[in-house]
């Protein structure tokens, strides 16, 4: 497993997952819900920052590696569906739209890996829409952790909007993702039936 600066920066965010749902655990006598709100959302905004700069340094410093490109994204969907379940308890986003999002992850997981074992990866590699998405929940969640009035705006309201369009992002990449996969799954459906009728 290689050790540099850009992966170190990748596992600090996965280290900072429980600290942002942990903080939600600790006695109201030690931390008011204010003060919760604030850290866990201060918690999640530092480790949104490390899923930039850890892909920035390592382009710039020629640090890319395999183990590297398959933990980033590990690492930022265990955040966002620890941050989402966190908001599910406290009553902050709806169940749907958290298993829109969730349940998108977990398809899209497994339909790159599908694509991978059959060597079509760069069908499904990450595009403008997907980064799109990723963008505006990383401004929603945040929001609605802090769920308090920001420079005379409440952030629960704008975050509660942003994490609506992130879930309709969320369906239209992956339909997106699924087109562009649709020939290969065809093709080797055909395939797999022509097998079974010459047996």
């Amino acid at each position: 497993m290689p050790l540099n600066i850009p992966i170190l920066l990748t596992w600090l965010r996965v280290a900072m997952i429980p600290l942002v749902v942990g903080v939600y655990y600790l006695p109201e006598a030690w931390l008011p819900m204010h003060t919760k709100n604030v850290t866990a959302a201060s918690f999640f905004i530092i480790a949104a920052v490390t899923d930039w700069l850890d892909g920035f340094l390592a382009r710039r410093w020629n640090q890319t590696s395999s183990f590297g490109a398959f933990l980033d994204p590990v690492a930022d969907k265990l955040m966002v569906t620890a941050a989402l379940l966190s908001l599910l308890a406290l009553g902050r986003v709806a169940d749907l739209i958290a298993l829109v999002i969730i349940g998108r992850e977990i398809t899209i997981s497994a339909l790159r890996e599908w694509m991978a074992q059959i060597g079509a990866s760069k069908s499904v590699a990450v595009n403008f829409l997907g980064k799109l998405k990723t963008t505006v929940q990383m401004i929603a969640i945040p929001l609605l952790l802090f769920n308090d009035t920001l420079f005379g705006i409440d952030a629960s309201v704008l975050g509660g909007w942003m994490i609506y369009l992130a879930a309709v992002l969320t369906l239209w990449s992956m339909f997106y993702y699924m087109k562009l996969a649709w020939p290969q799954i065809r093709e080797r459906s055909d395939a797999l039936g022509e097998a079974r009728a010459q047996k």
